[in-house]
């Protein structure tokens, strides 16, 4: 028997910096709460916006695996790595901080904003050697399918993490939908629900609300309008 836990958007926590808005499905920094810790591997899922000319000045991290995805505008990454890079809607970054790293993340565009997602997901392996990764996706590839943007392959469709992670977008025209097979034993999936409304098995989802699904091989997921989401599968125990 499937197990689930529904996240409505507006019971996420909300810190707003002024110059940041972040929404928060789990614990952080000024957001505590015992219920909302993870969701397996699952760690950190921010739905952030960047004013313009603003950003997050160099900061560290270490034994954990960064994600971010655009949804819009331009952010500019620094590393101690000597890694700089834009980043965009239709990109992917991933960050293995591993034994340690430092980063910023700048906005350069006065006049607009920055809307990314910021996911961290615990490794499977500690203290390896930070690495920096960075692709630009087809977005085609996700329309009216499922396009898969993360895996634990190097060889594999996506960037890679240390973890037995698969990430999977898709945006999805009215009454489309589709089976999503777990990727391994043990894991489950957060369905994070970016715009629209979608249905997992008879679950209406909303915009931003989100569906973590465990102890099941596979799920219907129905689009009942035109809708955009990502599919987070994780370990549940690690």
């Amino acid at each position: 028997m499937s197990q689930t836990i529904l996240h409505k958007a507006e019971t996420r926590g909300h810190a707003n910096h002024g110059w940041l808005s972040s929404y928060q499905s789990f614990s952080f920094a000024g957001y505590y709460n015992p219920e909302r810790m993870n969701f397996g591997a699952l760690r950190v899922l921010n739905d952030d916006t960047v004013d313009g000319g603003m950003g997050f000045g160099e900061h560290p991290h270490d034994n954990m695996e960064i994600i971010s995805i655009p949804l819009e505008g331009d952010l500019q990454h620094k590393d101690s790595m000597h890694n700089k890079a834009v980043i965009k809607n239709g990109d992917i970054q991933a960050m293995s901080a591993g034994t340690g790293i430092y980063h910023s993340e700048y906005n350069n565009d006065r006049n607009s904003d920055v809307k990314f997602l910021q996911i961290w997901i615990y490794p499977n392996k500690r203290n390896v050697t930070p690495r920096y990764d960075q692709i630009s996706l087809n977005l085609a590839d996700r329309h009216n399918k499922l396009q898969q943007v993360l895996s634990p392959n190097p060889d594999d469709a996506g960037v890679w993490i240390h973890q037995d992670a698969w990430f999977h977008l898709g945006k999805f025209d009215k009454d489309i939908s589709t089976e999503y097979t777990i990727k391994k034993e043990g894991n489950g999936v957060y369905a994070f629900i970016l715009d629209g409304e979608v249905e997992i098995n008879g679950q209406v989802l909303n915009s931003r609300d989100a569906l973590g699904i465990w102890d099941t091989d596979q799920f219907t997921i129905k689009a009942n309008t035109e809708a955009e989401f990502l599919l987070i599968d994780v370990p549940m125990k690690f």
